[in-house]
C-alpha cells in the first residue's frame, strides 16, 4: 500500500496508519489517480480528494482533508445526495452534468461535471463509504450550449454561423474527452484531437460506420440499437457503455453519451456527444475490490482474533462501557466465545468487565498503543492482546487484535515455578541423599555392633551351656545332701537363667533370636494388654487406647511383640514419673499405613508397601537430639547404675527390624516421645494360634537307645554326655565330624546324632548331609545358641530339630526323646 501517497496529500501517519485497510488502499488509489476522485467514509462521510480532483475544482483545495462531504460540495450537495446515499445502499449510480460554480480569486465561474459512484466496504463488509470518479463536461456542455444558441442564431442571423462554429471547435479542442459531432445527412463524424490522445487514431473525420466497427463486437449489436432509438424517437439525449478498439488493438472501457439536434419538425440533423474512457477508472474500481477481497480473505483466515469495540455512556458512567461492533472468526477460536458483535462487556463478562474496560479506555483517551497479556476469567483463557485507537477519537472505537496463549503461559508458569523452586528442590533431595548416607551408615553401624553383640551371645551362651549343665548335675549329685551346698547351686542356676536373658537381648538387637511368627491382629493385642499395662505402670500414667479401624493382619512373633510394647510402655512410664511431674498420659495408637522411601529412606525406591502402625506416645520428660541419636544403640542409657540395662530399646528394634519393618522415634524435651512400630501387612488367611503345649517332663532312655554327641569344645560335650548318661542313654563322643563318622561307621546301633552347628573344617549341618548318606532316616538333633545357625538347619531335608542353649536336663530329654520318636 503506497504510504507515500497518503503523506504527500497531507495525511498524517499517527491519522492513515489506523486506518482499515480497505480505506487505506482506497484513499492511497483515489490519491494515486491522474483523474479526479475522491471518497467520503464513515458517518459523517468524510471527504478525501485527489490532486486531479482539486485542481479542477479548486473549491476542493480550500478545505483541509476529512471535513464532511456536504460542507465540502455546498450547494451542490443536494443534487449529489440522493445518488450517494444509493451508493451505501450498495448501488452505484452517475449524476450527469451537474452545474458548479468555481471561485477563482474573486470571480465565479460555472461547470459541469458527471459524477459516477461506487459502494466503498469495510472490512465486514458492509457499506462504510463511497467512491467518486468525477468527469469534466464542461467543454461538451458549452459546446452544445453554444452549437444550440449557433444554430438558433443562424436562424436568425446566418451571418454569425461561422464564428459560432468557430466557439464550438474551441471548446471541443479544450476538453480532455473524445468529442464528437455527427452529421445526420451525410453520415460523417467530426472528432477533437482526444480521438488520438486517448485512443491512438490518427483521425479528424470519420464515418459513423468507421466508429461502429471499432466498437467491440460484443457490444456493437446493443450499442447500435440504443444510439438508433434515440435518434428515430423525439428523444435528444443517449448514453452507453461499450468496449471500444485503440489503434494498439486493445480495447478501451467507454462511457460515451451524445445529445440529438433536431430541426424545428422534430429531424435529427446532428447529434454531437463525447467519449469518456474509464479504462482507469474500471482499473482503479477493480484494484480497490480486490484489495476488498484480499482484506476479506486475511480477515476471515488470520490466526488471531481480531475485533473493533466502541465505547458507550451508560449508567456506570461516560465511556464506561463498549461494545463489540466488528470480529472476525479467529475471535471464537481464540477467546472462546461465540457471537460476541453487539454484545456489551458488562454483558458478555460482568465479573471481569471494569478491568478491560480500564485498559481499552486508556487507549482511547491517550491516543497510545499497548500491548499486553491477561487472563479471560470467563473462558480461562490467557490471552496476549495489542489495542490502538481508530481515527478520529470522536468515533470513540478501539481496534484489538489478540491471540489465545494459555498453553504457553501455562508452560512459562510451569517453567517459573521450576525455577523458584529448583534450590528448595535441590535441597531436599541433597537432605533426602543425608539422611540415606545417615541411615546407611546408623545401619552399618547397628550391623556391625549386632554381629558382634550375636558372636558374643552366641559364644557366651555356650559358656552359660557348661555353667548351667554342670550346676544341673551338681545339683542332682547333692541331691539330699548338703542344704547350704544346695543353695548355692540354685544361686548359680538363677544368676544362669538372668545371663542367658541377657544374651537373649542381646540376640534379638542383632535379629539373631528364633521367632515364631503367627498371625496377630494388632488390635486385639493391644487390647488384650491394656489391663496388663495399666497395672504394670501404676496410677501415675494414664493408658489410652486409639485403635484404627479393622487394621490389616500382621505375621509376627505374638510373644516378642508384646514383650516390645511393655518395653516402650516401661520406658514411657519412666519418662513421665522422672519428669517430676503429677502423672502423664501414654497414648497408645493403631493404624494402617501405605509407605515408600518419602516415609523411610531406607525403603529406597521400592514400590509403596503397606504396613501396620502400632505408636507409644507419652507426655513424659522427652530427649534432647544427643540422647535420641543413641537410643537404640545397646546397652546406652540415661538412667542411673542399676536401673537399666541399655538393652530395652535396643531390643524393640532388632525385633521390628528382624521381623521386616520400620521404627521412628521422635521427641522434644519437656514435651514428651512418640515411638511408631511399622510392621508389614500380612496377606495370607487370619489363622487362629495353636494353643501352647505343657513342657513334658523329664523323660530317660528306653533300652539299648545310644546318641552320638559331636562338639569342638570339650566342656560341653562332655558335660551333655553326662546329663545323657544321666538320662540312661548310652553315648559316644566327637570333637568334630571327622570322627563322628568313623564312629557312625563302627557303632551301628548309635540312634541319635546330637551335633553342635558351628565347627571347624565341616559345620554340623554338612555333618549331618554326610550322615544320611550313610544312615538314611538316621535323626539329628542340633545344639545352637545363635539364630542364624537354626534359620540355617531348618531348611535342610530330612530329620532335624533343634535345642536352644543353654538348656536344662528336662528339656533335653524332652528334645531327645521328641526326636527319637519322630514327633
Amino acid at each position: 500500500m503506497n504510504t507515500a501517497a497518503l503523506s504527500q496529500a497531507g495525511i498524517g501517519e499517527g491519522q492513515w496508519r489506523d486506518w482499515p485497510p480497505a480505506l487505506r488502499l482506497a484513499a492511497s488509489l483515489v490519491q494515486e489517480s491522474p483523474a479526479p476522485m475522491w471518497l467520503a467514509w464513515g458517518e459523517t462521510l468524510a471527504l478525501f480528494a485527489n490532486e486531479a480532483c482539486a485542481a479542477l475544482w479548486p473549491a476542493v483545495r480550500a478545505r483541509p482533508q476529512g471535513e464532511p462531504a456536504a460542507e465540502v460540495w455546498g450547494a451542490a450537495w443536494e443534487a449529489l445526495r440522493p445518488t450517494a446515499m444509493r451508493a451505501f445502499e450498495g448501488r452505484g449510480g452517475q449524476v450527469e452534468e451537474l452545474e458548479l460554480e468555481l471561485e477563482l480569486d474573486a470571480d465565479r465561474a460555472p461547470g459541469w461535471a458527471t459524477f459516477s459512484f461506487t459502494p466503498l466496504r469495510d472490512d465486514d463488509g458492509r457499506v462504510c463509504g463511497l467512491l467518486c470518479t468525477m468527469h469534466d463536461v464542461t467543454a461538451a456542455v458549452l459546446a452544445r450550449q453554444r452549437l444550440r444558441d449557433s444554430e438558433a442564431a443562424a436562424a436568425l442571423r446566418s451571418a454569425q454561423t461561422l464564428e459560432t462554429a468557430e466557439r464550438y471547435r474551441l471548446a471541443v479542442l479544450s476538453t480532455n474527452d473524445a468529442v464528437w459531432d455527427w452529421n445526420m445527412a451525410d453520415g460523417h463524424v467530426i472528432w477533437n484531437q482526444a480521438v488520438q490522445t486517448l485512443f491512438g487514431h490518427q483521425h479528424d473525420a470519420t464515418s459513423a460506420d468507421w466508429w461502429l466497427e471499432h466498437i467491440h463486437p460484443d457490444d456493437r449489436p446493443r450499442i447500435d440499437c440504443t444510439i438508433h432509438a434515440v435518434i428515430d424517437s423525439q428523444d435528444s439525449s443517449w448514453s452507453g457503455e461499450y468496449r471500444f478498439r485503440r489503434a494498439d488493438g486493445s480495447y478501451a472501457e467507454i462511457y460515451d453519451r451524445g445529445t440529438v439536434l433536431r430541426d424545428a419538425e422534430g429531424r435529427a440533423l446532428r447529434m454531437i456527444g463525447a467519449m469518456l474512457d474509464l479504462s482507469e477508472q474500471r482499473a482503479t474500481r477493480a484494484a480497490l475490490q480486490e484489495s476488498e477481497r484480499l482484506f476479506r480473505t486475511l480477515f476471515e483466515s488470520i490466526d488471531e482474533g481480531f475485533c473493533v469495540i466502541e465505547f458507550l455512556d451508560g449508567p456506570h458512567g461516560p465511556l464506561n462501557d463498549y461494545v463489540h461492533v466488528l470480529a472476525n472468526p479467529a475471535y471464537a477460536a481464540n477467546a472462546g466465545i461465540e457471537d460476541v458483535v453487539g454484545q456489551r462487556a458488562r454483558e458478555l463478562v460482568p465479573e471481569e468487565a471494569q478491568g478491560w474496560i480500564d485498559i481499552y479506555r486508556q487507549v482511547l483517551e491517550s491516543g497510545q498503543p499497548t500491548r499486553f497479556e491477561r487472563a479471560l476469567e470467563r473462558t480461562g483463557r490467557f490471552l496476549e492482546l495489542a489495542a490502538l485507537r481508530i481515527e478520529p477519537p470522536e468515533r470513540r472505537q478501539v481496534a484489538v487484535l489478540f491471540q489465545d496463549i494459555t498453553q504457553r503461559h501455562r508452560a512459562e508458569l510451569a517453567l517459573r515455578d521450576m525455577n523458584d523452586t529448583l534450590e528448595r528442590r535441590v535441597a531436599q533431595e541433597l537432605e533426602r541423599h543425608a539422611r540415606m548416607e545417615e541411615a546407611l551408615r546408623q545401619s552399618q553401624k547397628m550391623e556391625a555392633v549386632g554381629q558382634l553383640t550375636g558372636g558374643i551371645a552366641h559364644d557366651f551362651n555356650n559358656m552359660l551351656a557348661v555353667v548351667s549343665n554342670a550346676m544341673e548335675l551338681l545339683g542332682r549329685r547333692l541331691a539330699g545332701g548338703d542344704e547350704r551346698a544346695l543353695h548355692y547351686v540354685g544361686l548359680a542356676k538363677g544368676g544362669v537363667r538372668r545371663a542367658a536373658q541377657l544374651t537373649q537381648r542381646l540376640l534379638a538387637f542383632s535379629r539373631q533370636q528364633p521367632l515364631r511368627p503367627e498371625p496377630v491382629r494388632a488390635n486385639d493385642l493391644v487390647a488384650g494388654m491394656s489391663e496388663l499395662l495399666r497395672h504394670s505402670l501404676g496410677g501415675a500414667v494414664v493408658v489410652e487406647l486409639e485403635l484404627g479401624g479393622d487394621p490389616w493382619l500382621l505375621h509376627v512373633d505374638h510373644n516378642q511383640l508384646e514383650h516390645a510394647i511393655l518395653n516402650l510402655a516401661v520406658n514411657a512410664r519412666d519418662a513421665i514419673v522422672d519428669g517430676g511431674g503429677q502423672g502423664g498420659r501414654l497414648l497408645i495408637q493403631t493404624a494402617n499405613r501405605v509407605l515408600d522411601r518419602h516415609d523411610f529412606v531406607e525403603l529406597g525406591d521400592a514400590a509403596p508397601a503397606d504396613y501396620v502402625m502400632i505408636a507409644l506416645a507419652d507426655t513424659g520428660a522427652g530427649m534432647p537430639r544427643e540422647v535420641l541419636d543413641k537410643a537404640f544403640e545397646p546397652f546406652f542409657t540415661t538412667k542411673e547404675v542399676g536401673r537399666g540395662t541399655g538393652l530395652g530399646l535396643s531390643q524393640v528394634y532388632g525385633f521390628v527390624k528382624q521381623s521386616g519393618g520400620q521404627v521412628r522415634i521422635a521427641s522434644t524435651p519437656g514435651e514428651g516421645t512418640r515411638v511408631e512400630l511399622y510392621l508389614p501387612r500380612h496377606l495370607a488367611p487370619d489363622v487362629a494360634s495353636a494353643p501352647g503345649v505343657a513342657a513334658p517332663e523329664v523323660v530317660r532312655a528306653r533300652a539299648g537307645e545310644t546318641v552320638l554327641v559331636v562338639d569342638d569344645e570339650a566342656a560341653v560335650r562332655d558335660l551333655s554326655a553326662e546329663m545323657l548318661g544321666m538320662l540312661g542313654y548310652a553315648v559316644h563322643v566327637a570333637d568334630g565330624a571327622a570322627a563322628a563318622l568313623r564312629l557312625l561307621d563302627a557303632q551301628p546301633g548309635i540312634a541319635l546324632l546330637l551335633s553342635d552347628v558351628l565347627m571347624p573344617e565341616l559345620d554340623g549341618r554338612q555333618l549331618a548331609a554326610l550322615a544320611l548318606q550313610r544312615r538314611p532316616g538316621l535323626p539329628v538333633l542340633f545344639a545352637s545358641g545363635h539364630a542364624r545357625e537354626v534359620e540355617a538347619v531348618e531348611g535342610m531335608a530330612g530329620p532335624a530339630r533343634v535345642l536352644a542353649k543353654p538348656f536344662t536336663l528336662a528339656q533335653l530329654a524332652s528334645q531327645v526323646r521328641m526326636a527319637l520318636d519322630g514327633e
